[in-house]
């Protein structure tokens, strides 16, 4: 008999009615996070099956990316699809792009932002601004780059329409489901044979692709991995581990810890620990939090209102308040603008859209969650960002200026029509990590060490969300972010890093939980790079298929030389 014991934490940002729900169900699924491999497919009598040379798990950009270029390569594909909209952030709210240097991009990565750049050339793509108002305005370069042709700012819908052309384009196959997590993969010795989704549907392949975000088919296929923050020490790195109090995305001073404030014994607001949990560069199981990408407007007759949530509860905004009470005036979301005025409302500051701790907990993660309780923390997250909204603009402890500024933002009307104008993707920053023969670190980011079989580059900021707010100096305080900048300077991706170790699989490549530290996933996990990287894991895939090899033995220089014919940007010495 096993027994499970669920510790739910009165101080976390989950609501009393989730923290029961999320009890009764890790009691039907103890074990989640274990390998759940079977060495022989189950009977397929009555059940769907489809077979291709090349699936695809996962409906984000760079299972796009994967997708069209096996198909490109002569391959049949199958894109396996949990959310039935592809494109993954980068169509779901992201629509300010993070990538530090526009130089890295080739291939399908550059031609995916190139078609968006000529959708906004046309007069018919400005629905509620003129193109002339528009301020052109991107991270480090015009949003709409002449020079480049590139567009790094645009609408989730615009952006969802251009894959669903390239897919179609392609003729990859797209089948809606999500991956049985208890029994979702069949392997002879170190191969797949096939998955099995929820429906029971059955896919079979020569070769497979985890493009999601959460690991999943690795951590099913009998794959290591890692959740969580390594220790400095591990990999000799100075930005992993605990961080202290750093002032990046802060809480302002003065904000007290208690319900009752100056009295510890009327116990701690929700979301707030006692201490940090260890020591600075130590290691730990937390994860940097997650929020959705809003999409605002502030034109008339594109908004609706932001609505309150059933569930709405005062006391989860006390933090917020308090940090209002002792001077935060504005920055409680970014509104920075993509075409016809729309926001990437991302997280702005100490007290904004992340749920800080609402994606893990003492016996549980994000990554070890089934589908069903994923939704369930989806929904807080999102409960959570349209209660600070509605808080803002409503809340009579919010002075009557903070309300009037945030009164012009709505939800916006055409965007995610199907989801109550509400994005299709929570923004899984971090889950698992696979841990290969080779792992990128922050040392590779810096250039420190070397890279010799580049299959991508990356050249964002080592970028760490925070992880959890505690007691420090009688106040609370965040903990966990990290904002270390690389100067624009592009860094290699070792293809021995998208690849599992031999001895568990030969025929998966993982292009976005790949083989990395805590920090080094900072950098490298931004959406430009996922495309890149699910073009070179597609590759790879294609050439294991046509040499009859395991993707450990793929020729580094016949991939490179593929890589380079179809546009991939690979060397370090690149120039902004």
């Amino acid at each position: 008999m096993i027994q499970v014991k669920i510790i739910v934490n009165r101080n976390s940002p989950l609501t009393g009615a989730l923290c029961s729900l999320m009890a009764a169900l890790l009691l039907t699924s103890h074990g989640l996070a274990e390998s759940r491999v079977k060495t022989k497919p189950e009977t397929q009598a009555n059940k769907t099956v489809v077979e291709a040379d090349v699936v695809v798990y996962g409906d984000a950009s760079g299972g796009v990316t994967a997708a069209v270029q096996s198909a490109r390569m002569g391959k049949k594909v199958i894109l396996v699809s949990p959310y039935g909209h592809l494109g993954g952030m980068t169509s779901s709210g992201l629509g300010w792009t993070d990538i530090g240097n526009t130089s890295i991009l080739g291939g399908l990565s550059r031609e995916f932002y190139h078609r968006l750049y000529q959708h906004y050339q046309k007069d018919a793509a400005w629905d509620y601004q003129s193109r002339s108002s528009f301020d052109n305005k991107g991270q480090g370069a015009p949003a709409l780059n002449p020079k480049t042709e590139l567009a790094s700012t645009f609408e989730p819908k615009v952006a969802e329409a251009v894959f669903d052309a390239l897919v179609k384009e392609a003729g990859v196959k797209v089948i809606k489901g999500r991956l049985d997590l208890k029994q979702g993969v069949s392997k002879s010795s170190t191969r797949i044979t096939v998955i099995r989704l929820e429906d029971e549907t059955i896919v079979k392949g020569k070769m497979f692709i985890d493009a999601s975000y959460e690991g999943d088919l690795l951590a099913a296929a009998g794959v290591s991995f890692m959740v969580g923050r390594e220790s400095n020490s591990e990999y000799s790195e100075t930005g992993n581990g605990i961080t202290g109090p750093r002032q990046g995305n802060q809480l302002r001073n003065g904000i007290d810890p208690y319900v009752v404030k100056g009295d510890p014994s009327s116990g701690l607001l929700k979301g707030v620990n006692p201490d940090m949990g260890g020591k600075v560069g130590e290691g730990d199981h937390r994860l940097q939090a997650y929020c959705y990408r809003m999409v605002l407007t502030d034109v008339p007759e594109n908004r609706t209102p932001v609505p309150k949530p059933e569930n709405y509860n005062p006391t989860d905004y006390e933090i917020l308040l308090r940090a209002i009470e002792v001077g935060q005036k504005n920055r409680f979301f970014k509104t920075t603008l993509v075409p016809n005025r729309k926001t990437d409302a991302n997280n702005a500051s100490g007290i904004s859209c992340d749920l800080i701790g609402g994606n893990y907990g003492p016996d549980w993660n994000w990554a070890t969650l089934n589908h069903q309780q994923r939704e369930a923390i989806a929904a807080n997250h999102r409960d959570w960002q349209l209660g600070l909204v509605w808080t803002l603009q409503n809340h009579p402890r919010v002075p009557k200026k903070i309300r009037d500024s945030m009164a012009t933002w709505g939800l916006a009307k055409d965007e995610f029509k199907d989801n109550n104008n509400w994005p299709y993707n929570l923004y899984i920053r971090e889950a698992r990590r696979m841990k290969s023969d080779f792992v990128m670190t922050e040392n590779h980011c810096r250039r420190k060490r070397p890279v010799d079989d580049s299959v991508g580059m990356g050249a964002y900021t080592l970028d760490s969300h925070n992880v959890q707010r505690f007691v420090h100096n009688g106040m609370v305080k965040n903990e966990g972010d990290i904002q270390s900048h690389l100067g624009g300077k592009p860094y290699g991706i070792s293809y021995r890093a998208i690849v599992p170790a031999a001895s568990e699989c030969e025929n998966l490549l993982v292009p976005w939980a790949l083989s990395s530290t805590h920090i080094a996933f900072g950098s490298i996990r931004m959406e430009p790079v996922f495309m890149i990287l699910g073009q070179s894991a597609a590759t790879a895939a294609c050439m294991a298929i046509d040499e009859s090899i395991s993707v450990q033995k793929v020729p580094y220089n016949k991939l490179r030389k593929r890589l380079l014919n179809d546009g991939q940007r690979l060397d370090a010495d690149l120039k902004k």
